[in-house]
């Protein structure tokens, strides 16, 4: 998948144009508090990834290899979670879906999800070979959902 883990990154593009252009598959009645629901995880994905990109700092690159020179943030959005960013990415697709009432959306949450979870294994190969701290990091937070997973 490259030096740099570009291959995760060029899949990720794809998968977001999937998600960006997948046609409106509305098959359930939504309630409006369902909606509801679903604009605050699209505002809560929207400020935790935003957060974690801020907080990343001069760290922050697309491809999952770590930057070189950088150093562990294990403050901010990064107690909460180990991968803010993917988490807010997730629940903003997440939330998106519910608010168009759109399985297919739904579908492609999970699919994201997923694609986050076996990425976020290599990122975090890397993350351990590089800072000797991450794996006692690793230990007590958790990857995408807090105290969840």
């Amino acid at each position: 998948m490259g030096k740099r883990g570009e291959g995760w990154f060029v899949l990720q593009m794809l998968l977001f144009a999937l998600i960006f252009f997948a046609p409106q598959a509305t098959c359930f009645a939504c309630p409006a508090w369902l909606k509801g629901v679903g604009l605050a995880l699209l505002a809560v994905g929207g400020v935790l990834g935003t957060w974690g990109m801020v907080t990343l700092g001069r760290n922050l690159t697309p491809f999952p290899k770590p930057v070189e020179g950088g150093t562990l943030v294990t403050h901010g959005p990064y107690r909460l979670v180990r991968h803010p960013i993917y988490a807010g990415l997730i629940l903003g697709t997440l939330g998106w879906s519910l608010f168009r009432a759109n399985l297919l959306g739904l579908a492609l949450a999970a699919l994201l999800f997923v694609f986050f979870d076996l990425k976020s294994r290599r990122e975090e190969q890397w993350l351990r070979e590089i800072y000797p701290d991450y794996a006692a990091y690793q230990a007590r937070v958790k990857k995408l959902v807090p105290w969840i997973y």
